[in-house]
């Protein structure tokens, strides 16, 4: 399966902005944005020519590498969006939003999505008691996400328990700290989506 596996900091400064792809480092003095923070590259610190087209395509790239999806698989979110009713940046952002590895991540049992995915991967995690590894999986109301009970000692399980007192869970997700499960109570709105995209940027994209 094709992923990035490059480094994630380079992503960050690209879009001169944490995305915060890898958990708590990105909260600490560590953080590549705050020792340089412009592009990576010969060029980095060189005057960029802003357009129209630019900055559609920053807020594209942006989206993509903070759920990390390939562009074929965010332009099929996208077509998919479009079909739906209702805004399509919005629909955009609930489909990228209910991604299995995008729930662990957000109801605090990983601390980055990079992290998540590999739990998934790897097959520590369950849903309504079914194990599932497929990052992509697309969670529905009522869907119960937990870790496995001979997962629950592994390093990443720990390290997100150490920290998930620290982060604010969406409301449209419960997580049981205890019972290292969260429960689906509904599907996200836009106002419950505190990424920094502006998702009508993308659509002028993909409208051209």
């Amino acid at each position: 399966m094709a992923r990035y596996i490059g480094p994630d900091c380079k992503l960050c400064r690209r879009e001169r902005q944490k995305l915060y792809l890898k958990g708590t480092r990105c909260e600490g003095p560590k953080c590549a944005i705050e020792k340089r923070p412009y592009p990576p590259g010969e060029h980095g610190r060189g005057r960029i020519r802003e357009s129209e087209y630019l900055l559609q395509l920053r807020e594209k790239q942006k989206a993509r590498r903070i759920y990390g999806v390939l562009e074929k698989q965010f332009r099929n979110y996208y077509q998919e969006a479009t079909r739906q009713s209702g805004l399509t940046g919005e629909n955009l952002l609930v489909l990228l939003e209910r991604r299995l590895d995008n729930v662990v991540y957000r109801g605090g049992l990983a601390r980055s999505r990079d992290e998540a995915r590999q739990l998934v991967r790897h097959r520590h995690v369950l849903v309504s008691g079914r194990t599932v590894n497929i990052p992509s999986y697309r969670v529905r109301e009522g869907d119960v996400v937990s870790i496995k009970d001979k997962s629950r000692e592994i390093v990443p399980v720990l390290g997100a328990l150490e920290v998930i007192g620290t982060k604010a869970i969406p409301a449209w997700l419960s997580t049981d700290q205890s019972k290292l499960q969260i429960t689906v109570l509904g599907l996200p709105e836009r106002d419950q989506i505190d990424v920094p995209v502006q998702e009508q940027l993308i659509v002028e994209l993909y409208s051209k």
